[in-house]
């Protein structure tokens, strides 16, 4: 017989309870654990997976600080691949230095990425937020894009009032020590303050170097290649700027280490002292592994109306200098009418306007002046341009048209225009942003860029290779630093240089003694500032010199002979710098003591 369903007869006590509680209590069970779980033991881990365990080794492992002296910054920077060297000076500034210090590279080993390079690791260190970089305006956004670009700095250049809040500015020092900018700056604390072409600050009475030196920084860099020029008190002037009292009292410097201005004493103390505050790389003579400098001197034949109008000048320039009673110092400014004469009509033409325009009315050299532009209406080519244009439609790549006057380059431009050949300026006078849009155009669409000298400090143009010299200037560091912009660190092809050259004029004389004597333009930069400092010993410039020369001469073959003294000179200097030992050098080698001499790869 079937027992009925509520028959509790047999029943348990706690399986009432139980039906009782389950009456009144919902229970729910949680097995996403259990789920979790098998799908671990389906794939055997992750806490055995070997994978795994190795990627979780790794992300220790690259937390971990195995030395202090290495740079931290490289981590974060993957992109960038710096020359040994670069990173040798960024540990010696940190760990030795104290991150005070003067970058005097010589040119074109990158004292813009040591800097980049300091800069990043003090970051990295929660070292360094508040920056200030002063450059010229002509780098601020060279400068800028740099750190973001290689570095990922997030440098901003200041254009506003309000720029200044923001942690990493890069400005033009004229900017900031006007007011008021200045106000604004020298009330702020900077971890690390950068000056690039920090030979301007040489003399302590400008105002440049009196700003600087008031503002509050903890670390400080200076950038130059050219630390010491004419005076051993510029070198002072620097290190104290950076580190007062390291080189003592102006007086106690001088008796310590100065015979006269340019002739230093106990080298090996000097050295030691400099060696504590400045880091110098030099190229040396061997082993350098920069691409080649082919050098093409292009003489050219003036024409009849060209000559004429060169002889008329030469003619006016000796009859003033005549008239002076041999003061050649004050025919200086004369002595450029024969220089732009050689450029172009354009650029002679203005100075005698100039000229004309300061001259008294009832003077008779208005008269002369008067038909000197008449000789100018008579010429109606350049036979320059019609060459420069010939090598361009020859070279058929980007090429740099560098003149010394801006009358020129305003000749070219119009010139090239008419020739539908797509050219574009960059000189002095252009504000920030329009030079950066004439280097963009210039890397972009256009074939030429026409520069003066403007162009041959600070910027970057590797991407170039072809350079004409359209005229040249007489001071040979000059025309290195408009070569430099292209032989470079980065620059992967063979540079080619071309130099026009009027014949029976001062400028044939000039290539021969440029090329000739000093091999100028295949000579990478190290020993010519050392043999141009003991040249002007005699506080005569090579540019005073040949002036002199030029007008003392009485005909072209005493001119030669001149100027072949001159080159001469400048042989034998050559030679003493290549051949002599550290010991009894100028302060350009002491200097270079300093440093170590480095192997370069592009």
């Amino acid at each position: 017989m079937t027992q009925p369903a509520n028959d509790l007869r047999g029943d348990q006590p706690s399986s009432i309870l139980t039906r009782k509680l389950n009456a009144h209590v919902n229970v729910q069970f949680d097995r996403t654990w259990f789920t979790e779980l098998q799908q671990r033991v389906d794939r055997n881990g992750p806490w055995d997976d070997w994978t795994m365990y190795q990627l979780a080794v790794e992300a220790d492992q690259s937390k971990l600080i195995a030395s202090f002296d290495d740079l931290q910054c490289m981590r974060t920077l993957p992109a960038l691949e710096p020359m040994p060297h670069q990173i040798s000076t960024a540990r010696k500034v940190l760990h030795e230095m104290s991150g005070r210090a003067i970058l005097a590279d010589e040119v074109g080993l990158g004292k813009t990425i040591e800097a980049g390079l300091i800069l990043k690791e003090y970051m990295v260190r929660g070292l360094v937020s508040r920056v200030l970089i002063l450059v010229p305006a002509s780098l601020v956004l060279q400068w800028v894009r740099e750190l973001n670009q290689k570095f990922g700095i997030p440098a901003i250049a200041q254009k506003k009032e309000h720029s200044w809040q923001n942690d990493v500015v890069v400005a033009s020092i004229d900017t900031a020590k006007r007011d008021p900018h200045r106000d604004i700056l020298l009330g702020q604390d900077y971890d690390l303050l950068i000056i690039d072409e920090a030979h301007k600050l040489k003399n302590k009475k400008t105002t440049n170097y009196q700003f600087v030196n008031q503002l509050r920084k903890k670390y400080c860099l200076l950038l130059t290649a050219t630390p010491v020029q004419n005076d051993l008190d510029e070198l002072y002037n620097l290190i104290t700027l950076l580190k007062p009292g390291q080189l003592g009292g102006q007086s106690e410097f001088s008796a310590n280490f100065v015979v006269d201005k340019r002739v230093p004493k106990n080298e090996d103390r000097l050295q030691e002292a400099l060696s504590s505050v400045m880091v110098r790389n030099r190229r040396g003579d061997g082993g350098i592994q920069f691409t080649k400098r082919i050098v093409k001197n292009i003489p050219l034949p003036l024409s009849t109306e060209e000559q004429a109008l060169y002889d008329a000048v030469t003619g006016f320039v000796r009859d003033r200098y005549n008239e002076s009673g041999g003061d050649w110092s004050s025919m200086l400014a004369l002595v450029t009418l024969q220089r732009e004469v050689c450029s172009s009509r354009d650029a002679v033409f203005l100075t005698l306007v100039n000229l004309f325009k300061k001259t008294a009315e009832d003077s008779p050299i208005r008269a002369k002046i008067w038909e000197l532009v008449e000789f100018i209406r008579n010429i109606q080519a350049n036979s320059k341009a019609e060459k420069a244009m010939e090598l361009i439609r020859e070279m058929n790549d980007k090429v740099i048209i560098f003149t010394e006057y801006r009358a020129t380059q305003e000749y070219l431009l119009n010139y090239f225009r008419q020739h539908n050949l797509v050219a574009v300026p960059y000189r002095g006078g252009m504000n920030r942003g329009k030079k950066d849009w004439m280097m963009d155009l210039f890397r972009g669409r256009a074939q030429v860029l026409i520069a003066t000298e403007a162009g041959g400090e600070g910027i970057n143009l590797q991407f170039c290779h072809h350079i004409i010299n359209f005229d040249l200037p007489w001071n040979p560091m000059r025309v290195e630093q408009r070569i430099g912009r292209v032989h470079r660190l980065g620059q992967k092809n063979d540079v080619k240089i071309y130099n026009l050259c009027t014949l029976g004029t001062i400028e044939e004389h000039i290539v021969e003694l440029l090329h000739e004597k000093i091999n100028l333009f295949e000579l990478v930069i190290g020993g010519l500032d050392h043999i141009l400092e003991r040249f002007e010993k005699e506080d005569q410039t090579l540019e005073q010199r040949l002036s002199k020369a030029m007008l003392e001469a009485g005909n072209t073959q005493e001119l030669r002979s001149r100027i072949q003294d001159l080159g001469d000179s400048l042989s034998r200097l050559k030679e003493e710098v290549e051949s002599e030992e550290i010991e009894d050098t100028p302060i350009g080698a002491i200097l270079d003591a300093v440093g170590q001499t480095v192997e370069v790869r592009p």
